[in-house]
């Protein structure tokens, strides 16, 4: 028998927001039960880490430089061959998404059958100029839901809220009309509603923990009343403050950070009891153990650590994501490792899937099955992950290993080097210190592989260029 497989996605959730992995403030009861009594892979990242490449990577299980995205890139079309849900459908499994997507154009079923969609109220979908395909009054399945709960007036913004700002408060309706709770809602519509002889492939994408950080009153109340880890301090004294409510980077006050990371984890704790919710019904309808549940974040969250907010930045806050399986009915073979060390990233995600399900995996994809590594087999993996993104003057490439992290900002030259195993924060930056020349220049080699025959021209094959024209998509995508 073929497992359904079901694709837990949150947007913006930081790899160390989990208790089981020793978050000293946010609570997850049910990802907890999921990473204990599955597979909790720690050195899980997200290498183009924003929303558009992130997602093109865990759809078509290509690295950045044949998925092209290299940074965040509104309205440019999703053309690719062989992606997850298509796959899938192709393999008679039955299809869905709820909620976010974020590709283009906006309703493009991207090989599912269904698509219930609400991407927010993102930047490139708000304006009412924009074609009628892309303007979100158009395309939000969960706004017209709203509507006809709340009345006609109800709006995305009700909140006050943007969708990138570090403001934050509770939302402002009863809970049940969160849009956490609208994914679930439809998530077990779909339950019901699906073709019952079919295997099925559900993907349930939550736009939270991503601003706005507007968790319903139960969660912020849960949080505010409680001592709340600081940021990591900047490298830089004199900080700027962040008089732009959707700052990237700058110092807010401490009363208004206090808020903003209440509201954050607020949102993760919902968003757990939702998944919660949505474990019960599986199990009522007996398809607990006929399931396979893979949980992962599209990337993280700075969260002011070291002056920044969002992400796009090399930092673990931005970079490392969780990523669970679970795996109820034992169809993995699953051995006594529950924390899997190896190096994982949203790439892996398809080829494990169709994996798991002994679907053959499309030659386009280039991650790697994780399948072996959980059933405890020898298997040769990844020894680094290089990652990047389009940052303006602070465009980024990073070398990740399990102990070390190098960083290379393109247009500027400047390099960054932290011993992630000694100093989790990355507070000691080891690239002026001579002990560690060699160090360095073995990562700026593999850099230079890495970029080698790329169209920025970053790379020689030598040495690393700087000050050459970053770009936010390669041409072959634009070009389609």
């Amino acid at each position: 028998m073929k497992p359904n497989i079901i694709l837990i996605m949150v947007d913006q959730m930081r790899g160390d927001c989990l208790g089981i992995n020793g978050h000293p403030v946010v609570e997850t009861p049910n990802l907890d039960m999921m990473a204990g009594e599955g597979y909790n892979f720690k050195n899980a990242y997200s290498a183009v880490p924003s929303c558009i490449a992130a997602r093109a990577a865990l759809m078509t299980g290509m690295n950045q430089r044949n998925h092209g995205r290299v940074g965040y890139k509104n309205n440019v079309t999703w053309n690719y061959k062989n992606m997850l849900a298509e796959t899938f459908a192709k393999n008679d499994y039955y299809t869905q998404c709820v909620g976010k997507m974020h590709v283009h154009p906006e309703r493009s079923l991207c090989g599912f059958h269904n698509i219930l969609l609400h991407n927010g109220y993102s930047n490139n979908s708000r304006n009412s100029r924009k074609t009628y395909e892309s303007v979100f009054y158009n395309v939000d399945d969960y706004l017209y839901w709203l509507k006809e709960k709340k009345g006609i007036s109800a709006e995305l913004t009700d909140s006050g809220l943007d969708c990138n700002s570090w403001v934050a408060r509770s939302w402002p309706h009863e809970e049940q009309y969160h849009p956490t709770n609208w994914v679930v809602n439809e998530g077990i519509n779909f339950l019901r509603r699906r073709d019952k002889r079919k295997n099925f492939f559900l993907k349930l994408s939550f736009i939270r923990p991503h601003s706005p950080l507007d968790p319903p009153e139960y969660y912020y109340n849960m949080y505010i009343n409680r001592e709340i880890d600081n940021p990591i301090p900047a490298e830089e004294e004199n900080i700027k403050e962040a008089y732009n409510i959707n700052a990237a980077e700058g110092q807010i006050s401490k009363e208004a950070m206090k808020r903003a990371k209440v509201a954050y984890y607020g949102s993760i704790t919902h968003i757990d009891h939702q998944i919660g919710r949505f474990l019960m019904v599986l199990k009522e309808n007996d398809l607990l153990k006929e399931s396979i549940v893979l949980f992962v974040s599209d990337h993280g969250d700075l969260m002011g650590d070291h002056g920044l907010f969002r992400k796009s930045m090399p930092y673990q806050g931005s970079i490392h994501v969780p990523f669970i399986v679970y795996d109820p009915g034992n169809f993995l073979n699953g051995g006594v490792m529950r924390e899997p060390d190896e190096l994982v990233e949203l790439r892996d995600i398809m080829p494990s899937l169709l994996d798991f399900c002994n679907i053959e995996i499309p030659d386009t994809v280039d991650g790697k099955s994780i399948k072996e590594i959980i059933e405890n087999k020898p298997v040769k993996w990844r020894e680094y992950l290089h990652g990047e993104h389009f940052n303006h003057e602070k465009s980024n490439q990073y070398i990740v290993d399990k102990k070390m992290k190098y960083m290379w900002f393109s247009q500027t030259g400047a390099e960054k080097l932290f011993d992630l195993e000694n100093d989790p924060k990355e507070l000691n930056d080891l690239s002026e210190k001579a002990e560690y020349t060699d160090v360095i220049e073995k990562y700026r080699k593999i850099l230079v592989k890495e970029l080698e025959g790329r169209e920025e021209g970053y790379s020689d094959g030598i040495n690393l260029i700087a000050g050459k024209e970053a770009r936010e998509c390669l041409s072959h995508i634009l070009n389609e």
